[in-house]
């Protein structure tokens, strides 16, 4: 299939050609004007030696100052802006051919040296117009030079020297045309094929830019000092949470790199065959891994660093292992069931004997409560292993997030002995966002019933705070859920999302680990924020809502 060009590059190629053409024309009518100039002068002054034996003086003297006011008219409209077309410069030759051939006559003759300067006029036509036309200047300039010879031979008894040194002029014109012809041929075809290469390498360069910008590898360009020099849209995302480059984002060109990420390049500087350690720039970030590489081997000033998103693996290995763990306990479950509806069902028979005190009710309750427990770890990890692919939406978040509080109100309330209560505060010009809406409901459910269960247990009132706002960049949508209970204490903010952790003896630990997880598979990020607030809040941070899942 050929290959088409777009017609914008046409377009380029035309304007560098017009620009090209101006530029030479502009030079040759500099040399025209310096030559004109230079004939005047010669008017006025008396060189020994110099064959002054003019044919037509007045004739003579008339033409070189017409010519010298010609080109100085032409010279203040090129200052002035003017961009000649193909047609200025053929009518541009044709009369400095017509012209200089009038001086010849009007002077000495074919035997003056103005003969020499319709040579380089022929020359400059065949540069300015390579094509027919060039042949057509110096077949004009060679029928002009025999016309003037022929003429001087019959009307002036010149000998036949001028007829010969006329011809040779012409052999001279058609040499100048088919040399200069060839020359410049190449010289287009050469311009043609570096412009097509330079426009290759231009459209190469936007590709790679645009493709290095979307990445999801964010991409740092520094010194050996960690000043930034360069930075792609996910390295602002990974390291500012916005993809929209600014004076005060960490990745902004200029900026010393964020510390954790400065620390990692001078180990890597001292020891090129060391691992930075993860960091996270913020809490509400991604744990991000960073690897160093120079970008210029041989002089090494500037380093180039790729920043990744780890969560992604961690999230791989942990699915891999809670795959693994789905499957083990999918294969026992039914041999810890029955055993274990055995147990629970025995110990509600027991419950209902009469000859049983304290202690024995007592014990029975913690057989009930654990079995239920194992049961509710059973369904879980079953939960984990079984869970669907992400069915993503654009959904407005003010309007869903009303519907899932009158719904969550009404299933809730019947759990615990007085009304709980659930503030919902959206913020203005709240942005879309895009997620599943079944598995963020799980994972709002299991939000607020955490909150709502150590609100209750530490003030003795089920009261949590959804708010809805936007990012600094205004992209991007949040989800704050904040509780009134005892907070997280420093040390174990770093395990709350760990499987199976939990400060609650009765809680599996899988809670908040699975609304993470369900987060992740959605593009967004559930964090634990540190603002000094009494409670815990929660915070679900969206992706762009133009991002695909």
């Amino acid at each position: 299939m050929a290959e088409t060009r777009p017609p914008d590059d046409t377009l380029w190629q035309s304007s560098e050609k017009q620009d090209q053409r101006g530029r030479l024309f502009r030079i040759y009518n500099q040399y025209r004007l310096v030559v004109s100039l230079v004939l005047v002068v010669l008017l006025f002054v008396d060189l020994d030696g110099v064959d002054s034996r003019y044919r037509m003086l007045d004739y003579y003297q008339a033409s070189v100052v017409s010519y010298l006011a010609l080109n100085l008219f032409i010279a203040l409209l090129m200052v002035a802006g003017f961009k000649p077309q193909q047609r200025h410069v053929v009518w541009s030759i044709l009369m400095d051919v017509v012209i200089m051939h009038g001086l010849l006559l009007f002077s000495t003759g074919i035997s003056s040296g103005l003969a020499n300067l319709v040579i380089v006029t022929v020359a400059a036509g065949n540069i300015l117009t390579p094509s027919r036309m060039g042949i057509f200047y110096a077949a004009l300039a060679a029928i002009c030079s025999l016309g003037i010879s022929s003429w001087s031979a019959l009307t002036m008894d010149q000998g036949a020297d001028d007829i010969v040194r006329a011809g040779s002029l012409g052999l001279l014109y058609f040499a100048a045309a088919f040399v200069l012809q060839n020359i410049t041929r190449r010289m287009v075809r050469s311009e043609e094929l570096a412009s097509s290469r330079a426009l290759s390498i231009m459209e190469l360069e936007q590709i790679n830019r645009q493709i290095i910008q979307r990445m999801r590898t964010g991409i740092l360009v520094t010194d050996r000092f960690g000043q930034i020099r360069l930075a792609n849209a996910a390295a602002n995302e990974l390291l500012s949470g916005s993809n929209q480059p600014n004076h005060n984002s960490p990745a902004a060109r200029g900026n010393p790199m964020p510390l954790p990420l400065r620390r990692g390049l001078e180990q890597w500087l001292q020891n090129p065959l060391s691992r930075a350690e993860p960091f996270q720039v913020s809490p509400l970030s991604p744990m991000i891994q960073a690897n160093f590489t120079r970008l210029h081997q041989e002089r090494g000033d500037q380093i180039l660093v790729f920043i990744e998103d780890i969560g992604k693996v961690t999230q791989q290995a942990q699915q891999m292992k809670l795959a693994s763990l789905g499957r083990l306990t999918a294969g026992i479950a039914h041999e810890i069931r029955n055993p274990l509806g055995a147990i629970s069902h025995a110990a509600q028979l027991m419950a209902e004997s009469r000859h049983l005190d304290d202690g024995d009710r007592k014990m029975l309750d913690i057989i009930q409560r654990h079995s239920r427990r194992v049961n509710g770890i059973i369904e879980n990890v079953l939960d984990l292993s079984r869970r669907q692919p992400v069915v993503s939406e654009l959904v407005d978040l003010a309007a869903w997030l009303e519907e899932f509080c009158e719904d969550y109100r009404q299933t809730v309330n019947a759990s615990y002995q007085q009304p709980s209560s659930i503030g919902l505060n959206i913020g203005q010009n709240l942005p879309l966002a895009r997620f599943d809406r079944s598995q963020m409901e799980q994972v709002l459910i299991n939000l607020c019933d955490n909150g709502l269960r150590y609100s209750q247990s530490h003030s003795g009132k089920p009261h949590i705070e959804i708010t809805a706002g936007a990012t600094a960049d205004g992209e991007r949508a949040f989800l704050d859920i904040r509780d009134h209970g005892p907070g997280i204490s420093q040390e174990q903010r770093g395990s709350v999302f760990e499987p199976f952790y939990t400060t609650d003896k009765s809680g599996t630990g899988l809670g908040l680990y699975l609304a993470r997880e369900l987060c992740e598979s959605n593009q967004a990020h559930l964090a634990l924020l540190e603002n000094g607030q009494p409670g815990c809040c929660f915070r679900i941070t969206f992706a762009h809502h133009g991002r695909l899942i």
